[in-house]
């Protein structure tokens, strides 16, 4: 079965979220659990906590349907020490701010070199950060989202988050999300059946279906192999709509949160609706 919903707004407290991904026809939905353009957040009141809860369950998601975001400051490739244990200590923040609300996901982009360090040692520093963060937090999966490459971002080929996931010691603490517009600009084509399925079989092959914990479902404003992060309303862009049914008919896309990261949030439940039809296409 598929899950599918959009990266909600949390404003006025996380307990919101929940309704609004309900009033889109969402079956899953992404939401921040702080504002994702601040360091420092007010913790979460057991009010809040208990309320999200709540709501979670008076609409009918389940946990592992929600996939989180955790900040854009984030970097945990930083090259410079002090840096980079501030992004640490910023995720380990976010990872616990899940598990408090029962979440069993956190979504996060692998970060950026600045073109300081090598590749390798980025990659490497990212693991080391996920090494840490698993050792203290307690059950929360760290789900890398891959990444369109634009500049000198980490994680734009399956080598490089294969790289991360073999460096971390708990493997079980760790998953992949596939975002299709950076999967498209960053050089796997997803347009027609036969590229699809070269693309996954090089997924599978390289990472694995079992770390898929997660998709966003973005068309692309930016051209393939661009490595330029553009997302565009789904049918409009660049990938069209064929990779949308094949994702919609692929089991290996069922059970896991499939999340639009779309442009105009306004046609969100018709995007909705319309990944749905696609699910029973000829």
């Amino acid at each position: 079965m598929k899950y599918i919903g959009a990266h909600v707004s949390a404003a006025g407290g996380v307990a919101m979220a929940p309704g609004r991904a309900h009033a889109i026809g969402a079956k899953a939905f992404a939401l921040f659990t702080k504002n994702q353009r601040q360091w420092q957040a007010k913790d979460l009141s057991e009010k809040e906590i208990d309320d999200f809860k709540k709501n979670l369950d008076e609409y009918g998601f389940r946990p592992e349907h929600v996939l989180p975001h955790d900040s854009y400051l984030i970097n945990l490739a930083h090259p410079e020490i002090d840096k980079r244990q501030k992004s640490l200590d910023a995720f380990i923040d976010e990872c616990r701010r899940c598990e408090q609300l029962g979440l069993t996901k956190l979504n996060f982009h692998p970060g950026s070199t600045l073109k300081k360090i090598s590749d390798d040692e980025g990659l490497a520093l990212v693991a080391q950060a996920l090494n840490t963060a698993i050792t203290e937090t307690d059950s929360v999966t760290m789900v890398i989202e891959n990444t369109a490459g634009q500049g000198s971002n980490l994680g734009f080929c399956f080598e490089q988050l294969k790289a991360i996931i073999d460096q971390v010691d708990d493997n079980s603490r760790v998953g992949v999300c596939l975002d299709t517009c950076h999967t498209f600009a960053s050089g796997y084509d997803l347009r027609t059946p036969e590229t699809y399925k070269k693309t996954m079989q090089k997924f599978d092959q390289i990472v694995g279906f079992s770390y898929l914990h997660g998709a966003h479902l973005n068309d692309a404003k930016s051209t393939f192999s661009s490595r330029v992060d553009r997302h565009h309303s789904l049918g409009q862009g660049n990938l069209g709509i064929e990779p949308f049914r094949l994702i919609m008919q692929d089991p290996r896309f069922d059970n896991i949160p499939l999340i639009l990261e779309t442009i105009d949030d306004s046609i969100w439940a018709e995007e909705i609706t319309r990944l749905y039809s696609l699910t029973n296409s000829q």
